[in-house]
This record gives C-alpha cells, structure tokens and sequence, in this order.
C-alpha cells in the first residue's frame, strides 16, 4: 500500500501571488501595462468586453498588491494614469511566459 508524501506547505506568498493573479483579468490588465495601456479607457480597449466596475475593481486591487500605480494629474478633467511599479516589473518574465505558452 503506498502512502502519501509529505509535502511542504505552500508558502504564504505564494498563495497571494496565486490568489492575486487568478482574479478574471488581472493577467490581461499586466500585460496590456506591458503593452503601454495606462489609462482606464486604454485598459478597456484592450480587454474588451470587460465591465468597468470589474475593470476599476481589479485596477485596484492591483495597486493595493503593489504591482501598478494610480497617478492623478492635475489637468481639466483629471487625468489618471495607472504605471507599473517596481514591483509590477519583477512579474513581466511570469506574464510573458503564461503569453508564450497561450500562443503555443
């Protein structure tokens, strides 16, 4: 009879990545980042048929991860922008692989 190994817990990083990343859109957002997109209207283009209260959820919850950056600038109307972080950059090799591998 075979038993099961044992096998370590999975980090807590690692479940917030995987819990941050597994959210509807949130790869595509990082990777139209990637591609330029930096205002909401931009996001939306790329994205598609994505609702905007999801579109402006996920902005969010990104940017409370770190990974991009709300900038408001003082124009008529305000102009907000959402740039990639430092943080946000260290995770373009992982989306760019998950692209990869879709295309393949």
């Amino acid at each position: 009879m075979r038993r099961c190994k044992t096998c370590a817990p999975v980090p807590e990083e690692v479940r917030r990545l995987a819990s941050l990343l597994e959210r509807r859109y949130a790869v595509s957002i990082l990777y139209a980042s990637y591609q330029g997109c930096t205002r909401f209207g931009e996001f939306r283009q790329a994205l598609g048929e994505v609702p905007p209260r999801t579109l402006a959820q996920r902005l969010l919850e990104l940017e409370r991860a770190g990974v991009l950056r709300r900038e408001v600038r003082d124009a008529r109307p305000p102009v907000v922008e959402y740039v990639v972080t430092p943080e946000g950059r260290r995770l373009r090799d992982v989306v760019e692989a998950l692209a990869d591998w879709a295309r393949a």
